[in-house]
Order: C-alpha cells, then sequence, then structure tokens
C-alpha cells in the first residue's frame, strides 16, 4: 500500500525523505512526490508517475536547503495514475501539503461542501480533500486545525502535514492505517513503515487509533484527536539493513524462496520439545486456559495468508477436537457471527496491518472471543491489539508475492495445533513424529530447491499458455490456490485453484488440449483420487504438470511432465509442494518478461478495505 516518510531535523530532509523512499518501493505504488519547506514561507513540491526513479531524475539532484519536509508513494484508490493525484496534495494558497495513507470515504460530501465555500480542487483523490479541510478551519495552530479536520472524517487515514507558516512542526495523525514515530539524535521523522526510517531512528513510537502528533526538531507531543495528552511505549528499532538486499539474486522473490529453510529453521528455533512431544510457543502462555476449554475455533485472514488458514483448518481439525473454520477476513467482518469466551478467533497476516483482517479481530474482541495473530512484523497492529500470538520470524519480505511468510505461517499452525492437541488428548506417539519430521523439513526444502533448473525449463515450455487449473485434495488444497494465486500475480497467466473432487461439478469443462493442469498428488491418504482426476484430464487431452512424492512412477504414465519432493508425512507434504508452485511461477513470470517483485496493481500491505 502507499508509503509515507517525514523528515524534521538538522540535516538536509530532501536526500533523507528520497532514500525514505525507496526503501518503501516494495510496497506497491504507481507514482510519488515529496513536499519540502525552505524557508520565508515557501516550499518546494515535485511529483513523478511511475517509479521513484523518475522523481529522482526531475529532481536531478538540486535539492534546496530544507529541514522539514514530507514525501509520499501512492497505489491509486481515488483517480486515474496522473501527476495531479500524485501526493503530496495541497490547499488553495500553496500553504498546506498532506499526504495520505488510506480512504476517506465521505470525500465527496466534504468537496461538495468546500466548493460551495469557494475551496478550488485540482485533483480526483480524496486525500486533497483533507487538505482544503484543514486550510478551511486553520486559525494560526495547526495542531487544533489538523485534530478538528479529522473529526469530519469516515474511513482511514495515516497522513503527515506540512504548513509554511509552521516550518518547524509536522502533524501526523491515525485511523486505521499504520503510521509510526521515529526518534534519532536532533532529528524527528515518521513513517508508514519502519523499513524507511532504518539507520535514522533510534527508538520507535507505534502511533495507535485517533493518535494525533506533533513533531518539532528534538521533541514529539502525542494526544488524541480531542486533545488529550496520550503516552505510547517507546520500542527499539532493530531491522537488519542488510535483510532487504538482493545480495546475488535477480529478484527478492528468487532471493526470498531460497531463504525458506533457514527462515523454517529460525521459525522452530527453541520452540520444540522432543521429550514431552510438544511445541513450545511462549507467546500463548497467557491464555493457554482459555484454549483448553475452547469449543470453537475460527480462522480468519486474507489472500495467501487465507491459504494458510486454509491448511490449518484441515490441521487442527485432525490434531485437537475442536471444530474449526477458515473464513475469508472481508466476508466475516460483514455477516453476523456469534461468538463467546469459549470462540477462539485466529488472525494470520504477514504485515500484520491488513485492514479487513483487523477488522475481524476487532469484531471477535467485542464478542468476548479468545483472539490469537500469527504475524510477521514485531509491534504491528494485529500484534498489539491480539491477547496473544506467535511470530514467523521470517524476516523481512521484500517480494509483494508473499513466499517465506507464507511457509513460515504453515510451520506456525503445525506448531500451534501440537500444543493444542497435546494439551486437549493428542498422544505422543501422534505428536512426537510429526515434531521429529518437521525439524527435517528445512534440508528437504533444500533438496527440492535443486530443482530450479528444471522448473526453470518446464516454466519456459509452458509460460505460452493463457488458463491453468491448479488442482489438489485436502491438504493439497491451499497448496493449488496458493500455486493459482502465485502465477495470476505475478505472471498475469489465468489460473484457477480448486479441490481436484470438484472438477466434474464444472471446472472439467474448460479442460483441452491448450489449458494445463498442475496436479498436487504426493504419496498421502487421497492420492490415489487425485490419480483418477489426473486420468480424466488426461481423457480430455489436456496437458499435466504433476508434483509427487519420489520414486512414484506411476505419475509418468499419466502426466506429461512430472517433479517430485522427497517423502514426508503427509500434513507436512504442503511445505515441499509450496516451494513448487511458487519457483514455477517465478520462472513462468521471468520467462514473460514481468516486473516480478512489483506486479502490476498490488500492494505488498493491503491497509485499506
Amino acid at each position: 500500500m502507499c508509503g509515507i516518510v517525514a523528515y524534521i531535523g538538522r540535516e538536509q530532509a530532501g536526500p533523507i525523505l528520497l532514500e525514505g523512499l525507496r526503501r518503501l518501493e516494495y510496497r506497491g505504488y504507481d507514482s510519488s512526490g515529496l513536499a519540502l519547506l525552505t524557508g520565508d514561507r515557501s516550499a518546494y513540491l515535485v511529483k513523478a508517475v511511475g517509479q521513484i526513479a523518475r522523481l529522482e531524475a526531475r529532481i536531478d539532484n538540486n535539492f534546496p536547503a530544507s529541514h522539514c519536509g514530507i514525501a509520499h508513494t501512492r497505489w491509486a484508490t481515488h483517480g486515474g495514475v496522473t501527476e495531479a493525484n500524485a501526493h503530496p496534495h495541497q490547499d488553495c494558497k500553496g500553504e498546506i501539503f498532506v499526504v495520505h495513507n488510506g480512504i476517506i470515504e465521505n470525500f465527496t460530501l466534504l468537496k461538495e461542501k468546500l466548493t460551495y465555500f469557494g475551496h478550488r480542487f485540482t485533483s480526483e483523490t480524496d486525500t486533497e480533500v483533507l487538505a482544503h479541510l484543514i486550510e478551511e478551519v486553520y486559525q494560526g495552530d495547526l495542531l487544533r486545525a489538523v485534530q478538528e479536520s479529522l473529526h469530519f472524517l469516515l474511513g482511514t487515514f495515516g497522513i503527515a502535514v506540512l504548513h509554511t507558516r509552521h516550518p518547524e512542526e509536522i502533524i501526523i495523525a491515525r485511523r486505521g492505517s499504520p503510521m509510526v514515530i521515529g526518534k534519532g539524535r536532533e532529528q524527528m521523522l515518521a513513517a508508514s513503515d519502519p523499513h524507511a526510517l532504518v539507520g535514522l531512528a533510534e527508538d520507535l513510537i507505534y502511533v495507535e487509533d485517533n493518535d494525533v502528533a506533533r513533531l518539532s526538531l528534538s521533541e514529539h507531543r502525542l494526544v488524541t484527536m480531542d486533545n488529550a495528552p496520550v503516552e505510547r511505549l517507546t520500542h527499539k528499532l532493530d531491522l537488519d539493513p542488510t535483510a532487504v538486499e538482493k545480495n546475488d539474486f535477480p529478484h527478492y522473490m528468487l532471493k526470498e524462496i531460497f531463504e525458506q529453510p533457514r527462515v523454517i529453521e529460525d521459525t522452530l528455533r527453541g520452540r520444540i520439545d522432543l521429550n514431552t512431544a510438544t511445541a513450545k510457543l511462549g507467546g500463548l502462555e497467557a491464555v493457554l486456559g482459555r484454549l483448553e476449554s475452547a469449543r470453537q475455533m475460527l480462522l480468519v485472514s486474507c489472500g495467501t495468508s487465507f491459504h494458510a488458514s486454509l491448511y490449518g483448518k484441515y490441521l487442527f481439525s485432525e490434531v485437537t477436537t475442536l471444530p474449526v473454520e477458515a473464513e475469508l477476513a472481508s466476508e466475516f467482518r460483514y455477516r453476523r457471527v456469534r461468538l463467546d469466551p469459549q470462540s477462539v478467533v485466529l488472525t494470520l497476516s504477514q504485515s500484520g496491518e491488513t485492514a479487513d483482517s483487523l477488522a475481524a479481530l476487532r469484531l471477535a474482541k467485542e464478542q468476548g472471543a479468545v483472539t490469537l495473530g500469527v504475524v510477521n512484523v514485531v509491534s504491528s497492529t494485529i500484534a498489539r491489539e491480539t491477547d496473544a500470538g506467535v511470530y514467523t520470524h521470517a524476516g523481512p519480505e521484500i517480494g509483494v508475492a508473499s513466499t517465506k511468510a507464507f511457509t513460515a505461517q504453515l510451520t506456525i499452525l503445525l506448531l500451534m495445533a501440537l500444543l493444542l492437541g497435546r494439551r486437549r488428548g493428542l498422544s505422543p506417539e501422534v505428536a512426537g513424529p510429526l515434531l521429529r519430521e518437521l525439524e527435517a523439513i528445512p534440508q528437504k526444502i533444500r533438496q527440492v530447491l535443486t530443482l530450479a533448473d528444471t522448473i526453470k525449463e518446464l516454466a519456459e515450455r509452458y509460460a505460452r499458455f493463457g488458463n491453468f487449473l491448479f488442482i489438489g485434495r485436502q491438504y493439497q488444497y491451499p497448496i493449488a490456490l496458493e500455486g493459482a494465486l502465485k502465477l495470476k500475480e505475478i505472471s498475469y497467466i489465468h489460473a484457477e485453484g480448486f479441490a481436484a473432487g470438484e472438477m466434474k461439478h464444472g471446472s472439467i469443462a474448460l479442460i483441452d488440449p491448450v489449458f494445463p493442469t498442475v496436479a498436487l498428488a504426493p504419496r498421502d491418504r487421497v492420492r490415489d483420487k487425485v490419480m483418477s482426476n489426473i486420468e480424466e484430464i488426461r481423457a480430455r487431452k489436456g496437458p499435466v504438470i504433476a508434483v509427487g512424492t519420489e520414486g512414484d512412477e506411476e505419475l509418468k504414465r499419466l502426466a506429461q511432465d512430472v517433479l517430485y519432493v522427497p517423502e514426508t508425512l503427509e500434513p507436512l507434504y504442503p511445505l515441499l509442494t509450496a516451494i513448487v508452485v511458487q519457483l514455477f511461477a517465478y520462472y513462468c513470470a521471468l520467462h514473460r518478461g514481468c516486473e516480478i517483485d512489483k506486479p502490476r496493481n498490488l500492494a505488498k500491505s493491503v491497509t485499506v478495505e
């Protein structure tokens, strides 16, 4: 989603803001811009459509002297991708500058009223309304003007505001869209993502909903929209700047695919107790009693995290006695749910800021359910608002298409299921082998990664097709969905994931010689059923790429191409087959010349509905 960076300090603001924007490129954007206060009630504003390199070229290292500024990368919601719609936006007088993440739902009504009062608009965006609204109510106190303006807004926002009459302050605020304050030596910063502040800030303060802050040279004042003082905890900024480098890989996505053995090792470290055949998850200790007596569990999430939730549904159903369902957060938040203190709602989110997932979490809290989170970003909003949770330790994931965060989520779900299962009667004879095999999974993923060149050759032959079907059953059904999503996200090939048994209920009508199928058929309890589905596709002359277990020679008789993964236990096969579909999508996109790390129309963190 859009990115915000703000700076006030002793250093020149322009280069710092530009570097901050570069660090936020991975989030997805279509235009960028920045505004600097240059003294004597004047300002410098520059915008560009496309990549930040275009903004940089327009500036041409010719920044004016300035110690205070704001910058933004936009991902279009209201209005087309144009310079006029790029941020920052300004008021009629060119004195107030605003950058904004989120959506102002009532902007049309506000725009009509402000136009009636004589305000002139130059963009199609919802954000410009806020600049004019602040102008309308401003009476000498910028903080007060922002606070008053925010009371008129419906929707979500993370904002930073400048005024040429206030060259020594920046106002920031949030509701539903993340903002963080960074404290450095003789400088204050703010951003929508801590990665923008690495090397500049030593401490972080996470801004909460309806907080408003005034940043000055060496301090901040944090209040509510009604001007009541608030205190927020300070955290150390401990992100490793080298973790967001590509090293020798051509794309972040490929780097992150190859990082998965280490990621799973990091996620497992210190969390397995083979002596008692259970998992150790300190983040859940406070609610273990409530989990033991729970009567239902719901896993709510979006996108790739929803596919992990579907895996969790099968897993928790198998190793615990809990009734378990997985739901899309965007649907869950609008249906009438009946939860109570013996309900558990588990939210999965890579960023910990996903708007729909956060809304679902808050709905669950309102009804008294136990709320759990599985997130990859420390101190994210979901991590702060759940009753308990577990971090995945995947490290920064820069590629928009999630890979390592997904397999880390699968790993955590397995640990959580085994911990809860053991508490609810699962025998050590069942749990122990799963834990031992889980410790062996990183090395087996390394074996799968040796197939990269083979998968690359396969992708070069199949990338010309315009449609794909991915099929799987039980634990492989979520991987079929994830494989189709990955192919769509980065190669722009239309693909659909199906539960293999559903093919004959409609989708088999699509099968013909130019409609390939990726069939996930490892040696598990439903493998023979998937083989029958492959036979049905073969009878209709559909090309098949099968993913099976090493030694399964029968697959070669049925499929045009076969990729083998090492043998493992049934619930662990998704950790291996996921690598195959990730690599296949990557190499298809590479062959088609697509922008792999920043696919069109997509954002890394979806913080609007």
